[in-house]
């Protein structure tokens, strides 16, 4: 079992930055392939990034490709996702994932309960 706990969430005005952090609890956390997932309101769970087991490789929707950076902190059994030039679009409930597939379908096997993001216009 896997528990996941994102933190980094907040209120930033449009063109601002925000590090969203998540931290997982197992002792075998670098074994997991690691996802960023987000959800706005009415609207369904979308892919933002993912990185593989190694870090070796990233996938980025094309929405946020350029602007967020996924990255792993292997010491820290952490995952994290640096945002810049935020935008409204952007607002939304984060959620990290971690799972055996690198994969950008949420078919991940453990989830966080989620960090609001929210960006001001």
């Amino acid at each position: 079992q896997v528990q996941l706990v994102e933190s980094g969430g907040g209120l930033v005005q449009a063109g601002g930055s925000l590090r969203l952090s998540c931290a997982g609890s197992a002792r075998t956390f670098s074994s997991y392939a690691m996802g960023w997932f987000r959800q706005a309101p009415g609207k369904e769970r979308e892919f933002v990034a993912a990185i593989s087991r190694s870090g070796g490789a990233t996938y980025y929707a094309d929405s946020v490709k350029g602007r967020f950076t996924i990255s792993r902190g292997y010491a820290l059994n952490a995952v994290f996702l640096q945002m810049n030039s935020l935008k409204p679009e952007d607002t939304a409930l984060y959620y990290c994932a971690a799972g055996r597939s690198f994969t950008t379908a949420p078919t991940y096997d453990y989830w966080g309960q989620g960090t609001q993001v929210t960006v001001s216009s």
